[in-house]
């Protein structure tokens, strides 16, 4: 287990799913956190819990549209740890429709959350990771790497994602910032089958599971891991890689 004292991690979308996995896996790495997420009772219950397991953690509620933002959440993870060495863009937003069924409204929206959102915050935090050299860690999504029906918007904006982790990762190479992506398929998060509980949910996620070649849906534990390893220096010499944790979907 990596031990880096004293260093300072931020998590967007920290309140649930793979963001709080993430979050919990950077933690044993010996992290300080600066959580992100828009639930502040979530947020502040992780933030209480890390602390009290002996990771010193702070929860800012923040809206990732909000342009205000990416420079506040940096100054919060300063200011309380004097440092930032990694950061986790992994607040994102998902609707499902084709072109013909998606509205303007939604494409913006999703285009901000997921992209806008990535761009923002990673340009915020570049200052503070070239003092000493750090990661960014981009959750992006199998559907970045081939097509996806009945998704273009979000399938679209992770694209995006995608080749702006190569494209940050060629521009600062140079400074000591690595900047990789994980791009997971389904994963068991209240994203995926939202509003279906209960026993139908299970028959939805064993369904889902059924089509992919290790033969279920992922679990957020299964992304938070392969996140920790590229913050971490066992991934030094990698930069721009986009990685695929989907049970072998995309390679179907």
């Amino acid at each position: 287990m990596d031990q880096h004292h004293g260093t300072c991690a931020i998590v967007t979308g920290a309140t649930s799913g793979i963001g709080m996995a993430i979050a919990r896996a950077l933690a044993a790495q010996g992290h300080a956190l600066l959580l992100v997420g828009r639930r502040q009772a979530e947020g502040a219950a992780l933030a209480n819990s890390l602390t009290a397991h002996g990771t010193p953690a702070q929860f800012v509620r923040a809206d990732l549209s909000d342009r205000a933002a990416p420079d506040i959440i940096v100054r919060a993870a300063l200011d309380s740890f004097g440092r930032l060495d990694v950061l986790i863009n992994n607040a994102g937003a998902l609707i499902h429709g084709t072109a013909e069924e998606t509205p303007d409204d939604d494409w913006d929206r999703i285009m901000d959350v997921n992209t806008g959102a990535v761009f923002r915050m990673s340009r915020a935090a570049m200052p503070a990771l070239r003092v000493q050299g750090g990661a960014i860690v981009n959750i992006a999504s199998d559907w970045a790497l081939v097509g996806a029906r009945g998704a273009v918007a979000y399938a679209v904006s992770k694209a995006a994602v995608a080749q702006m982790t190569r494209c940050m990762a060629l521009d600062h190479a140079a400074e000591g910032i690595r900047i990789n992506a994980v791009c997971p398929g389904d994963t068991d998060t209240p994203m995926l089958a939202a509003g279906v509980s209960g026993a139908a949910r299970a028959d939805r996620l064993a369904a889902l599971g059924a089509a992919i070649p290790m033969g279920r849906v992922g679990t957020p534990e299964d992304v938070a891991r392969v996140a920790a390893f590229l913050a971490s220096d066992a991934a030094g010499y990698m930069t721009g890689a986009l990685i695929p944790v989907d049970g072998g979907a995309s390679a179907d």
